[in-house]
């Protein structure tokens, strides 16, 4: 049986009602609710058949983000547009995850921002797998392991996490999708008190981020390097003289006081995480209007060849968003340049600038193309 839709309250209540009267609205509506979940629920399951049938990808981040952009463009409050979004991505993962499941490597252990970003980015029900570094979570997924992976790349304080840079370069996967966070670092200890801390553990990303507050108020404290936030405070969670940075996720799985609330340096400080996958789990997502092509190049060292990178991009007019270089390991002063360019490849201008950029680079590779937001 096809459950009715709700019919929205009236936009002037009648303020005579109980709390108990309101309540049992609220039930009705909850059931009602439920009900029309459920159903949606069952379709998903058709839904998934029908890919099994087909072999289409199971999970369409561009089907995710037109459904929400449907709903929020029908929403006439009072719900805001953020929380219908948060919302419908909920219900969407859990009908996801009734088709197939999606397994998806983070750096753990649980409560690191890089397992915010994977649920914001899937949802709730996907099947995290929790990895001891960025280099597992890469291995993950390109093994096949997982289906997805989440990796950070830049942080808008200390600049790039040169690490996952480095493994982009001989990875098999491509990015796919990006989440932006922002990030706030709260001192967490077993005790709610500054006195006593003889250590401060986090990702060294993290202790970069809020060196000017811990020169400060823990002058005398090592600040000692961990592979994770979340990892740092399950260790200081076994030690009361070992604080941790980390955020509220942490601080809740690993029963923590917070003690310092926002302590990073910058207070708009974000990172940006990276979905990755093998281009057989998700091809390159198709152009949404606003879209951000990244790429790995080389050029022969000789005078004028990094200005000749840059030719291209004038000519054909596509703005670079991200310059980055890392160095080669030959020992011959070569590099790698991490770019970042605004636009798809699909469009005509990108495409012929990228056709250039090739023809000009002794090392060429496209990482991915893929939404971002405004």
């Amino acid at each position: 049986m096809t459950a009715s839709a709700p019919t929205p309250p009236s936009s002037s209540p009648d303020n005579s009602e109980s709390l108990a009267d309101l309540r049992v609205q609220i039930d009705s509506l909850d059931q009602r609710l439920l009900s029309l979940l459920n159903e949606r629920a069952h379709v998903a399951e058709l839904v998934g058949e029908v890919k099994k049938r087909e072999g289409t990808p199971y999970f369409r981040p561009d089907r995710v983000a037109q459904v929400i952009d449907k709903m929020q463009k029908s929403n006439g409050g009072p719900l805001k547009d953020i929380h219908v979004a948060a919302i419908w991505r909920e219900i969407m993962s859990a009908c996801l995850a009734l088709e197939s499941p999606q397994r998806v490597a983070v750096l753990g252990p649980e409560g690191t921002f890089c397992e915010q970003a994977a649920i914001e980015y899937f949802g709730g029900a996907a099947d995290l797998i929790y990895c001891a570094s960025f280099d597992e979570v890469f291995h993950a997924t390109a093994a096949g392991s997982a289906q997805y992976g989440v990796v950070g790349v830049e942080n808008s304080t200390e600049g790039v996490v040169t690490r996952s840079l480095d493994l982009f370069l001989h990875s098999p996967t491509h990015v796919v999708g990006e989440v932006s966070l922002l990030v706030r670092h709260h001192l967490l200890r077993s005790s709610n008190s500054l006195e006593g801390i003889e250590a401060v553990l986090a990702h060294p990303q993290a202790l970069a981020q809020c060196q000017t507050w811990l020169s400060k108020h823990l002058p005398n404290a090592e600040r000692r390097a961990v592979s994770s936030n979340a990892e740092g405070a399950r260790l200081a969670a076994t030690n009361p003289n070992w604080a941790a940075l980390a955020g509220e996720r942490a601080a809740t799985r690993f029963g923590l006081h917070i003690v310092a609330h926002a302590i990073q340096d910058d207070s708009y400080n974000r990172t940006r995480f990276s979905v990755i996958c093998l281009p057989q789990t998700l091809a390159m997502p198709p152009a949404s209007g606003r879209d951000c092509t990244s790429l790995i190049v080389s050029v022969p060292n000789r005078p004028g060849a990094v200005h000749d990178l840059l030719v291209p991009l004038k000519v054909n007019n596509v703005s670079m968003t991200r310059f980055e270089s890392r160095p080669a390991r030959t020992g011959q002063w070569e590099y790698y340049f991490y770019i970042d360019l605004d636009g798809h490849p699909s469009q005509p201008n990108v495409a012929a600038a990228l056709a250039e950029l090739r023809g000009l680079c002794a090392f060429y590779k496209v990482l991915g193309a893929y939404p971002v937001k405004a």
